[in-house]
């Protein structure tokens, strides 16, 4: 089974690259950003409380986040594979993570850190914000939310490093040539693990 995350400071292309991979490995896509502006556009329960949570720049809670994951873990037992997009941002989350695919007999096989400046960071969720008219991406709320990835999000460089299933990728460069440093390294993976 290939369980992938992608991480990386908001901005990054987590997005972007997670769905080319899912595109060419036929994985099932997890990302929990995608998943919770659904629940707010929904206005649910857990969309209104999320909202609050991300206006302000915050995570969400690691207990929600985790309940969030875990239905749709359960909801998809038949998959060849999952990529995480955005999940997990804590070490918490990282740990809950190696635990339940343990507990389903498998693990984390590769985890992906694009590593772009800040400046161009900051560019590309400006510009973001105006074309998608995400609320999470005006100048304020991205400084915090940089400054919450740096403090919460950028430990997981070090405890995946630590595993030994740390890729650090350049998310500067076009969208198809980051997605080929993904790629040579996951046919690469797939080779070995035959």
């Amino acid at each position: 089974m290939l369980n992938i995350v992608v991480f990386g400071a908001p901005g990054c292309g987590k997005g972007t690259q997670s769905e080319l991979i899912v595109k060419n490995y036929d994985l099932f896509h997890i990302s929990t950003g995608s998943t919770l502006r659904s629940e707010i556009e929904k206005q649910t329960e857990l969309g209104k409380l999320a909202e609050e949570y991300i206006n302000n720049g915050h995570l969400l809670p690691d207990d929600l986040t985790i309940k969030m994951l875990v239905d749709i873990l359960e909801s998809n037992p038949d998959e060849k594979g999952f990529i995480f997009d955005g999940f997990p941002r804590t070490i918490v989350q990282a740990e809950t993570l190696d635990r339940l695919l343990r507990e389903r007999n498998t693990g984390i096989t590769a985890g992906f850190n694009l590593d772009v400046e800040e400046e161009m960071l900051i560019e590309r969720m400006s510009k973001r914000g105006k074309e998608q008219g995400r609320c999470d991406d005006t100048p304020d709320t991205i400084r915090k939310r940089l400054e919450i990835y740096r403090i919460r999000t950028e430990p997981l460089i070090a405890y995946y490093k630590k595993q030994g299933k740390l890729f650090m990728i350049k998310g500067n460069k076009p969208v198809e040539d980051v997605f080929e440093s993904i790629r040579e390294i996951l046919d690469r993976l797939i080779y070995q693990n035959k």
